[in-house]
C-alpha cells in the first residue's frame, strides 16, 4: 500500500563516505524510502554561500536529519530561521576532543549544546551520550549502531597453517588504542609462537615477537578477513571520549562468530558478557591471561563465538532500522499534524 503522504527528509552530514554515516544512516535509507520518507543526502558545505543555499532549501522538506555536525552560531541561527524540524543523530563523544579528552573545550560544548537544543528529537548511540544530550534537550532517544548480522555468516576460509589469528579492525585514528596493548601482545607472542596479529585498517605497525598480517580495509573483504580469524580485540583507554564509543567492532566480531577480548570501557562492558561471549581485560596482565585462555582452548573459542552470534542478533539492521525509521516518521508526522 502506498503511504498517504510522501514525506521528504534532508540528510546533512560532514562526510557521507564515513563509516559512521554508513552504519548509522545510509544503511537505513532504503527502508526509510520504502516507508514513504524520501531522503536527499547532502554534504555540509564548507563555504558560507553553500550553507546559505542549503539552509534556504530546507522549507521544501518535512524535516532535516543532522548527522554528527556541531553548529556554530551562524549556522544555528540560519537553520532555526529557516524553520525545519531537526532530528540530531550522533554516535561519538564529539563534545570532547579525541586527542585531549580530559580537557573541557567551551567551544565544542557550546556547539554541541546548540545543535542538540535546536533539535526536536535527538538520537544518541548509547546511554553515556544520551546523558550529555539530556542537559540541553528532553527528547532524547537511544539507538545503538546496527549491522547486517546475516552478512557475516559466511563459511570462513581459514588457512591450514595451524596458526591462531588475533584480529583488530578499525580506522587509522583509532589504531593507537591497539598500540596501547602492545606490551601484552608482545608477551603473548613470546609465549605462543603460533599466534598471528591480523590488522584490518589503512595503517599498520609491527611487533617484535609476533607476526603481523596487514590487511587493507575494504568493504568487499572485511567480512572475510574477520571470519577467517579466531579472536577479536577491542582495547580502549578509559577517558571522557572513549566512554562514548558505540562498540561497533565488537558487534562485527560477534557477527563473524569470534570470541572477543575487550577493555571494560563504555558499552564494551555491556556488549561483551564476561565468560559468555568473550572476556573483559582491565589491564595488561588480564589481556595476557584472557588471550592465553582462548589460544589454548579452541572449543571455548567456538562456544563463546556461537554465543556472540546469538547476542548480536538484537543489533541486526532489521531491528535497529525499524526503530530508526519509526523515530524519524513520528517526528515528521508531528510536524505535519
Amino acid at each position: 500500500m502506498e503511504p498517504a503522504h510522501q514525506m521528504r527528509l534532508l540528510v546533512i552530514t560532514n562526510n557521507p563516505d564515513s563509516a559512521t554515516f554508513r552504519q548509522r544512516v545510509a544503511i537505513h535509507l532504503d527502508l526509510l524510502r520504502n516507508k514513504g520518507i524520501d531522503c536527499q543526502v547532502s554534504r555540509f558545505p564548507a563555504s558560507i554561500l553553500g550553507r546559505s543555499k542549503l539552509f534556504a532549501s530546507t522549507p521544501r522538506f518535512d524535516g532535516v536529519l543532522l548527522h554528527r555536525k556541531m553548529l556554530n552560531a551562524w549556522d544555528g541561527f540560519w537553520l532555526r530561521r529557516c524553520g525545519p524540524r531537526v532530528i540530531y543523530d550522533f554516535d561519538d563523544a564529539i563534545m570532547y576532543s579525541d586527542s585531549r579528552p580530559d580537557r573541557i573545550s567551551r567551544i565544542r560544548f557550546r556547539r554541541f549544546s546548540r545543535s542538540v537544543s535546536s533539535s526536536q528529537v535527538v538520537i544518541a548511540g548509547n546511554e553515556y551520550l544520551a546523558q550529555h544530550a539530556r542537559r540541553y534537550n528532553a527528547h532524547v532517544e537511544i539507538l545503538p549502531t546496527g549491522l547486517d548480522a546475516g552478512a557475516y555468516r559466511v563459511q570462513p576460509r581459514r588457512e591450514d597453517d595451524g596458526m591462531v589469528r588475533l584480529v583488530w579492525i578499525g580506522g587509522s585514528s583509532t589504531l593507537k588504542h591497539l598500540h596501547e596493548i602492545r606490551p601484552a601482545l608482545e608477551e603473548v607472542g613470546r609465549r605462543f609462537p603460533k599466534v598471528i596479529l591480523r590488522i584490518v585498517c589503512d595503517a599498520f605497525f609491527d611487533l617484535e615477537s609476533m607476526r603481523v598480517e596487514k590487511r587493507s580495509w575494504s568493504r568487499d573483504t572485511e567480512v572475510a578477513d574477520l571470519a577467517a580469524s579466531d579472536i577479536g580485540l577491542a582495547p580502549l583507554p578509559d577517558n571522557e571520549f572513549t566512554r562514548g564509543k558505540c562498540g561497533f567492532k565488537i558487534l562485527q566480531y560477534q557477527a563473524a562468530g569470534l570470541p572477543v577480548v575487550a577493555s571494560p570501557v563504555g558499552v564494551n562492558a555491556q556488549y561483551v558478557r564476561d565468560g559468555v561471549t568473550g572476556f573483559l581485560a582491565p589491564d595488561s596482565l588480564h589481556w595476557v591471561d584472557r588471550l592465553r585462555t582462548l589460544i589454548e582452548n579452541p572449543e571455548l573459542r567456538a562456544a563463546l563465538g556461537r554465543a556472540g552470534q546469538c547476542e548480536v542478533q538484537r543489533f541486526d539492521v532489521s531491528i535497529i532500522g525499524e526503530r530508526f525509521s519509526r523515530l524519524i516518521a513520528e517526528c515528521l508526522r508531528r510536524e505535519n499534524d
